[in-house]
């Protein structure tokens, strides 16, 4: 299972799509199915995407499909964030965040590292250089997680 795509709100969506296009080596584009949205695509061009919408912006449940709504600003913190790969190192990933004012640093997050980047300094999202997600890859498995936790697996 992959993920495939994901949306997040920003004040900046073009600023913050072409960050995402950037760290994730592809390209951003706007997102003409709704208003002043955009989408960051990911360097391997198979439909991995990051669509970034306005925190003017809300999807429903429309009559038929999703429907975008403006509504008032939510700029609120949240407990959602995403975990991205990133063919840039480290460096260049904060040099990239920093250049924008946000706020990035290197994290220990137990089986592996990344570089913490606050999007706007709201919004979190973590990124992977090649040598973290081989850590991420080698750490994160059902039967570390369980050994790393003392946690007794399931049947």
């Amino acid at each position: 299972m992959s993920i495939l795509h994901l949306s997040i709100s920003a004040d900046a969506p073009e600023d913050v799509a072409t960050f995402l296009a950037h760290v994730m080596g592809g390209e951003a584009m706007p997102f003409p199915p709704f208003p002043s949205c955009w989408i960051a695509f990911a360097r391997q061009d198979d439909g991995t995407a990051v669509e970034v919408y306005p925190t003017t912006h809300v999807l429903e449940a429309g009559p038929k499909q999703v429907s975008c709504e403006v509504k008032e600003r939510d700029a609120k913190p949240t407990f959602a964030h995403v975990a991205l790969c990133t063919t840039l190192n480290r460096s260049e990933i904060i040099s990239s965040a920093d250049e924008r004012g946000w706020r990035a640093r290197i994290c220990n997050r137990g089986p592996f590292e990344c570089v913490e980047v606050w999007l706007e300094n709201r919004l979190l999202v973590e990124l992977l250089d090649a040598e973290m997600q081989r850590d991420y890859r080698n750490g994160m498995t059902v039967e570390n997680w369980a050994s790393m936790f003392g946690l007794v697996r399931m049947p």
